[in-house]
């Protein structure tokens, strides 16, 4: 199974250059966890929900001062969409990842592969002895 057979393809980004406040209405109107940072169309970060939260509760960080950039994850790690699935497993479990940004060949987000999707996906994640705890790894 390829990546591009799993993988969610409706992908809302976020310009580094927009403030928190703009990313926290996006996550919050379109109920995701994750946005993809771009610049100028390519992929350089993602933002979850948890640093955006983080930045600016615990930080203090102003959410209609302070941009993505300031607050998103990069480098990112991405994969391909065709790429076999079990590339993307091996992806998540080295970086401890719950979801990767697929993207082209010109480094534009084309779909998100998220583990739980991954992990329903008959098993596939678990080899033979292998116990589910380690899933937990990743929440």
């Amino acid at each position: 199974m390829r990546i591009s057979e799993l993988m969610h393809r409706d992908v809302k980004t976020i310009d580094a250059n927009e403030c928190l406040r703009s990313a926290a209405e996006r996550l919050d109107s379109a109920s995701l966890g994750a946005l993809p940072v771009t610049e100028h169309g390519q992929v350089v970060g993602l933002l979850t929900d948890s640093e955006l939260s983080l930045c600016s509760t615990v930080h203090g960080h102003d959410p209609d001062v302070t941009t993505v950039r300031e607050a998103m994850t990069a480098p990112l790690v991405t994969c391909s969409e065709d790429e076999p699935l079990e590339a993307g497993e091996r992806l998540m479990e080295e970086h401890h990842l719950n979801r990767l940004v697929v993207v082209d060949a010109d480094h534009h987000a084309v779909g998100l592969l998220r583990l739980d999707d991954v992990a329903s996906e008959s098993l596939t994640l678990l080899r033979p002895g292998e116990p589910l705890e380690y899933l937990s790894l990743y929440s």
